[in-house]
């Protein structure tokens, strides 16, 4: 077992999007913190695989982003779950932070 603390995870870089790994190392799934600046967008994007993937908000708000526009409203909470096939992506309003499960990992 093992305890993952996102409280120390929890930076920022102006302007930009921040990248923690939390679980790389396993064959099944993949878990990334990604802390977002105020007006940051997480370009929709999709990978050419099978498998689902998760995104948690767990600090912010903003829109969880799809295919042809699509925006979803997304707060403290929230979680969108895809195919990793599917277009996905993430627009912050305020200080947003995500944490994106991926299974299998990529």
């Amino acid at each position: 077992m093992k305890v993952l603390k996102l409280d120390e995870t929890n930076e920022f870089t102006e302007g930009a999007m921040k990248r923690f790994f939390l679980v790389e190392t396993s064959e099944y799934f993949k878990i990334i913190n990604f802390n977002l600046d105020a007006g940051v967008t997480f370009p929709v994007h999709s990978h050419d695989l099978d498998g689902e993937l998760s995104i948690q908000v767990v600090e912010g708000e903003g829109f969880f982003l799809g295919d042809a526009g699509a925006e979803i409203p997304a707060k403290k909470g929230d979680i969108l779950v895809s195919e990793i096939r599917e277009p996905h992506g993430v627009r912050a309003e305020t200080r947003m932070r995500i944490v994106v499960t991926i299974a299998p990992p990529i």
